[in-house]
């Protein structure tokens, strides 16, 4: 990754392990950075998310995007993962053994 995008700072973005397994969400909320960009990627604009949402706030449906756009090719694998109906059927049979 590049040195400057290190730099960068997300206010609202949050990592904690404890929370939806250390993806970047919204603090305070199990909201993801994930949930927001595939809102974003059906075509809904920042104030249709936040009608959605609304327990968010615009500026946090702005701060989501923003890490989305940086990290888009991490959070688009991520989204094709978390959409891929083998690979949940899989997460699950292996938690029952």
């Amino acid at each position: 990754m590049d040195a400057a995008l290190k730099k960068l700072s997300y206010p609202y973005i949050v990592s904690e392990d404890n929370i939806a397994g250390g993806a970047p969400a919204i603090e305070g909320t199990r909201i993801t950075v994930r949930c927001i960009a595939g809102y974003y990627q059906m075509g809904m604009s920042v104030d249709e998310i936040s009608t959605s949402l609304t327990h968010l706030t615009s500026s946090q449906v702005h701060s989501a995007l923003s890490y989305y756009f940086d990290h888009q090719v991490e959070i688009d694998r991520d989204i094709e993962e978390s959409s891929d109906e083998s690979y949940w059927k899989q997460q699950v049979l292996s938690r029952s053994k």
